[in-house]
């Protein structure tokens, strides 16, 4: 598999690039591949490439020192990371794995950072999405500090479908859920606990799921979690 044109348009910071720009850049991305679990980005590594998820599925973690992972952010097709650590010339600041079998394309930093003297629509477009992660972050902090168990696992699901929708279909979806350990992980608390809330939603008739997917209904994306019991 190569990076298209149209795969390209697909990445937000790239998507409005005039089209001269846009054929420039895409020659200059490296295309790898990545089996399940694999480590594609190491925390404290150089920061020598960005990279564009083309297929599959990855999270951004950090451990513990007991060992214990922390999933900072899930993504999927058409996002990008390793941006700060090209921008701030620091080390990498997490460790990125797939998730399942995955492609990206790497774009070395020389090239990334000529590419931004030559079209700063492209820094102003990463620096509003950093803006928006930052906030996620922020409020991620907050979550953990206010909110229980079942709120916070609500707003993790809200997000994640808001962040999955799709224009041809109704309703909130997340079409490929994540594992209950991994939600354990989004939200610091554990597997059992993460399943208990899980079947409680679905008892209650505010999630469905069907297949690989999960379907929230307006009623718990509206829910008050504050008050949830």
């Amino acid at each position: 598999m190569s990076l298209t044109l149209e795969a390209l348009r697909r990445v937000s910071i790239f998507s409005d690039l005039q089209e001269s720009a846009a054929i420039q850049i895409l020659g200059r991305f490296q295309v790898r591949t990545f089996k399940k679990d694999n480590l594609i980005v190491s925390q404290d590594s150089p920061g020598d490439a960005l990279f564009v998820l083309l297929e599959g599925r990855v999270k951004v973690v950090l451990y513990g020192e007991n060992g214990r992972e922390i999933i900072l952010k899930l993504l999927n097709a058409g996002d990008f990371f390793g941006e700060m650590s090209i921008l701030d010339g620091e080390k990498r600041s997490a460790n990125v794995i797939a998730m399942e079998g995955t492609t990206v394309c790497s774009l070395s930093r020389e090239d990334f950072i000529e590419h931004l003297r030559e079209n700063p629509d492209t820094a102003f477009n990463i620096l509003g999405i950093m803006s928006r992660r930052l906030r996620y972050a922020d409020q991620l902090i907050g979550n953990l500090t206010l909110l229980d168990v079942y709120a916070r696992l609500a707003q993790v699901l809200i997000d994640l479908a808001t962040e999955e929708k799709d224009e041809r279909t109704s309703g909130h979806w997340i079409k490929k859920r994540p594992t209950h350990q991994d939600l354990a992980n989004m939200i610091g608390t554990s597997r059992e606990t993460v399943s208990r809330a899980i079947g409680e939603f679905q008892r209650r008739g505010l999630i469905h799921i069907e297949g690989k997917a999960l379907i929230l209904s307006q009623t718990f994306v509206e829910q008050n979690f504050a008050d949830f019991d």
